[in-house]
């Protein structure tokens, strides 16, 4: 008796975490739709600006030494009339960063810039409080933002500003390239990973008119408009994410330019790009919490709703992949599989739910490399079972993120440790600035040896099909805890505030 209810409730609980996981999925396949149906219907400027308005370039920075000097430099050569523009540098390093941006800004003032460095004494608010700060000092009737690891082209602003011409547009968006994207596998992945959300998803729901994002950086607001929506806020960890909606939400228009292109570096280590994901899929998640049920109070159009909340959910993906994996055992995959029920499981089961996941996900990001790169775009097929296996290793540091945000567990705004294209291997080896270490690779390499066992087991009992499909978990898990624990050997050396325990 107790068997058959452990054997229900188990199915029970993976029909409903395959159910979702398939949603997600399904999604996919309506942003592509979405993304081909309307990726000819590029936003044209309303009008042109004449004479050309004001606008303040705000750089939040903190601890970038590797990065800021060129920058600044980048700043410097914009083709924008110097009397158009002001240049606020928000700093708030404790390192000698400040003195090199407060070298890098008196250079500029001395070529005729308006150029300032704003520091404060506290972090309060992390980079949003940076970007309150200097809002209120600001002169500029727009603001172009920009993270440190960021290289603008030259006529950015010159090409977006006049989209500012319809004056409901509150904020216009580029599309990030990719400074060393051939630098390891685990860039080139992250790449792709990125260009599917940049080329599909932004695309898609801007120009459907669904509510998108402000990427954090390489885009311009309208100061007006991040008044009527309160302002930044700090009290999630994704202030770009939060003020996207809250905006939107007051009526007011984004777009999203896809053929400019704002090029930044990928972090280079395994901990770095952990610790982005855990920010951007905690901040998600708390972003959800707050905006969702005001959406669903509002009087938009369902199409609108529909979609908002599959975005501001999408991360919970990760809670159901590690859900998926604790259900998994030996004994379920392949089970029967020399029964007429094991086919008719096959056909009717198995088989959707890989077409909405796997297959969902593989599609996806495909099309965004056709669609970035249509001459050498097949060069990458043979590269993406590591990036779904990328993708699944990440599942346990994200899904922590989300248990992290549902349950209000605080954490501070920890940045991505960037280290300059040029000698980011030495620069790597020899830099004081670590990532967050937990001890998450543990959890990770208890997985990877759990599936090891799952493909030894498919492979002696013939469960050939299967065996893609564990690898994929086996490499993903065993790549990401392995990776994280090499970085602890290769630098060994850490200081304690830059470590956080799980």
């Amino acid at each position: 008796m107790h068997g058959h209810v452990g054997t229900l409730l188990w199915t029970t609980c993976y029909f409903f975490v395959v159910l979702g996981l398939s949603a997600y999925g399904i999604h996919r396949y309506s942003i592509i739709y979405l993304y081909f149906k309307n990726r000819h219907r590029k936003p044209a400027a309303a009008s042109k600006f004449d004479p050309l308005p004001v606008v303040t370039v705000q750089l939040p920075i903190y601890n970038e030494v590797h990065v800021v000097e060129r920058l600044l430099k980048a700043i410097s050569e914009l083709d924008y009339p110097k009397d158009k523009l002001e240049i606020q540098v928000l700093d708030d390093s404790t390192d000698e960063t400040r003195g090199l941006t407060e070298r890098a800004v008196a250079k500029l003032q001395a070529d005729g810039f308006d150029a300032v460095v704003l520091h404060r004494e506290n972090r309060i608010g992390f980079k949003a409080g940076a970007l309150d700060h200097g809002f209120k000092k600001a002169k500029g009737e727009f603001f172009f933002i920009l993270d440190a690891d960021f290289v603008p082209p030259r006529n950015i602003l010159k090409e977006c500003i006049d989209h500012f011409g319809d004056p409901k547009v509150g904020m216009i968006q580029t599309r990030w390239g990719h400074l060393n994207r051939s630098y390891s596998w685990l860039t080139r992945a992250q790449a792709i990973l990125l260009d599917g959300h940049l080329v599909l998803e932004q695309t898609a729901r801007s120009r459907t008119g669904r509510f998108f994002n402000f990427n954090g950086t390489a885009g311009l607001w309208r100061k007006r408009c991040i008044g009527e929506a309160g302002g930044w806020q700090h009290d999630t960890l994704t202030e770009d994410l939060d003020l996207s909606y809250r905006a939107q939400l007051r009526g007011w228009k984004f777009v999203f330019l896809a053929d400019i292109v704002t090029p930044a570096e990928l972090p280079i280590d395994i901990d770095g790009f952990k610790s982005q994901q855990h920010r951007w899929t905690k901040g998600s998640i708390q972003t959800c919490k707050k905006v969702l049920p005001r959406i669903w109070r509002s009087n938009l159009p369902l199409f609108i709703k529909i979609e908002a909340t599959a975005h501001l959910t999408a991360n919970f993906a990760y809670l159901l992949l590690v859900f998926l994996c604790v259900l998994l055992h030996p004994s379920s995959v392949g089970a029967s599989s020399s029964a007429a029920g094991g086919v008719v499981r096959m056909l009717m089961i198995d088989l959707p739910i890989f077409v909405a996941t796997t297959v969902s996900t593989t599609v996806f990001y495909l099309c965004a490399q056709r669609e970035l790169r249509p001459d050498d775009w097949k060069r990458e097929i043979c590269f993406f079972p590591f990036v779904l296996a990328l993708g699944i290793g990440l599942s346990i540091n994200n899904a922590r993120a989300v248990l992290e945000a549902i349950f209000n567990r605080t954490s501070d705004f920890y940045r991505t440790p960037k280290y300059g294209i040029e000698k980011a291997k030495q620069q790597w080896k020899s830099s004081r600035y670590l990532a967050v270490r937990t001890v998450i690779p543990l959890v990770e390499f208890i997985f990877a040896v759990y599936f090891t066992y799952f493909v030894f087991h498919a492979f002696q009992n013939r469960e050939f099909l299967s065996l893609p499909f564990l690898m994929l978990f086996q490499i993903g898990f065993a790549y990401v805890a392995f990776s994280s624990l090499w970085q602890r050997i290769a630098r060994p050396q850490w200081n304690p505030r830059d470590i956080s325990v799980a």
